[in-house]
C-alpha cells in the first residue's frame, strides 16, 4: 500500500512532527504494537502517527542509513502484527 506522503520527507521530518514518528530498528511485534496503541490513543488529537520499521533511532531521530528488513519476511511480519491486533 502506498503512503500518502513521500518516505524521504517522512524520515527526515519535513512534513510530520517528530512526536508523530517512531523508528524501530528491527522486528519486535510487542514494542511495535505498543507504539500503535499510543498513536491510537491520540491524546493530543494529532491524527495518529507513523511507525517506521527498519530504521534505528537515537534521541528520537533516525540513524541512517536504514538497517532495513529482509523483504522475504514482510508478509510474515504483517501476519503476526495483524494477529496481535486482534487481541486489542
Amino acid at each position: 500500500m502506498a503512503l500518502a506522503i513521500n518516505i524521504n520527507e517522512l524520515i527526515n521530518g519535513k512534513v510530520i512532527e517528530w512526536e508523530r514518528l517512531e523508528f524501530k530498528q528491527g522486528w519486535n511485534p510487542a514494542d511495535i504494537l505498543h507504539s500503535l496503541c499510543a498513536f491510537a490513543n491520540d491524546i493530543n488529537n494529532w491524527g495518529g502517527g507513523y511507525v517506521i520499521i527498519g530504521i534505528a533511532e537515537k534521541d528520537g531521530r533516525p540513524l541512517l542509513p536504514p538497517a532495513g528488513l529482509n523483504p522475504d519476511h514482510i508478509d510474515r511480519f504483517q501476519g503476526e502484527l495483524t494477529g496481535l491486533c486482534h487481541y486489542l
